[in-house]
């Protein structure tokens, strides 16, 4: 069924021209998306040498290694395209100038003399998987783990409940002001949130909260996209399924928690998604509270691998697809309220 539905086609029996369009539009949209996704993915998995090759290799391709007897350590193979030695494949012993000394695997006593312009490195697909596992040895990986989930899941938390209320008294309560307040709300989107980072800092710093979680989670807990997305979505439930729970004496709490949350749960749902992403991913502000290693998050973490004059580019992206990996997660299970919730926010 769903083949047939994604192989449909507007000829009869043949493709039409609407339908190479409309198939190149979709693979060329699938390659911008996830072509840069897959390319870190396979990326993370090569050698910091193999990162080092130019023109760059889509596939984690390692240099071919052999033991040879009478050598301790493992010798890289080339394969020769030249001269006397033409179609061989040759370990090499070392390299001097432009000249490499090699001896072949099967008999190694004798050295030979190759030209490095007649030769090509063999190489094989392999996977550097000492890419992760050596994260959880240069560093605690499961305290930054926490740190970020931590402030992602008790800020989520907050960040609904508070733009819910919000969102609640603006869109079913009727006061002076309502729409000047919501105006107002609305208005902040405007402002650039670099402005407002030294105020912000001030009074964290002035609560003591520099260098806390909670100097994280604290100042973005009220946001206007969700106050916005939220009221918008209550704007469609019915005022009098509302009277009607107060007039069997249904208190405000429980109105808003046994009748508006359940009625709200595709809007909430595309709001736990966007707080999710936004606080998984921020950077600027924790980079700013947290000064102490041991309240890092995973994204001040993999800054640190940023050096001065070197940086370890295949601890750079296997940290990076360990980061992306929760919130891929959490959007996969969730993107099916997305449409949803958004269609139904009110942008009518």
């Amino acid at each position: 069924m769903i083949l047939r539905f994604l192989t449909r086609t507007r000829g009869r029996g043949r493709l039409d021209f609407t339908d190479w369009l409309t198939f190149g539009y979709l693979v060329l949209a699938v390659f911008l998306m996830f072509g840069p996704v897959l390319w870190v993915g396979l990326s993370s998995f090569k050698t910091e040498a193999a990162l080092q090759e130019y023109p760059p290799s889509f596939l984690p391709y390692a240099p071919s290694t052999v033991m040879v007897e009478g050598y301790e350590e493992p010798l890289q193979l080339f394969r020769v395209t030249g001269g006397e030695h033409e179609g061989k494949v040759l370990a090499q012993v070392r390299r001097i100038g432009l000249m490499r000394t090699m001896v072949d695997p099967a008999s190694p006593a004798e050295t030979l003399q190759v030209s490095i312009n007649d030769t090509v490195p063999e190489r094989a697909l392999q996977l550097a998987t000492e890419n992760y596992t050596s994260l959880f040895d240069r560093f605690n990986f499961g305290l930054y783990f926490w740190n970020s989930v931590f402030i992602t899941v008790i800020a989520t938390i907050i960040t609904v409940l508070f733009n819910s209320m919000a969102a609640f008294a603006l869109a079913k309560y009727k006061f002076a002001g309502r729409t000047a307040v919501f105006i107002l709300i609305i208005a902040t989107l405007m402002i650039p949130p670099t402005i407002n980072l030294i105020p912000i800092f001030l009074v964290v710093s002035e609560l003591g909260l520099v260098n806390s979680p909670w100097g994280v989670i604290w100042p973005a807990v009220a946001t206007p996209t969700g106050v916005f997305l939220l009221r918008q979505y209550m704007l469609t439930i019915p005022d009098d399924l509302l009277d009607a729970a107060r007039m069997d004496h249904a208190s405000e709490w429980k109105v808003y928690w046994r009748i508006v949350l359940p009625l709200t749960a595709p809007a909430l749902a595309v709001l736990v998604i966007f707080s999710v992403m936004w606080r998984w991913n921020e950077f600027l502000w924790p980079l700013i509270v947290l000064n102490r290693s041991e309240e890092f998050t995973l994204q001040l973490a993999l800054n640190s691998f940023q050096g001065e004059l070197q940086t370890s580019w295949s601890s750079v992206l296997a940290m990076t697809v360990l980061t992306l990996l929760p919130i891929t997660l959490v959007f996969a299970l969730l993107q099916k309220y997305i449409t949803t919730g958004i269609a139904q926010s009110g942008v009518k």
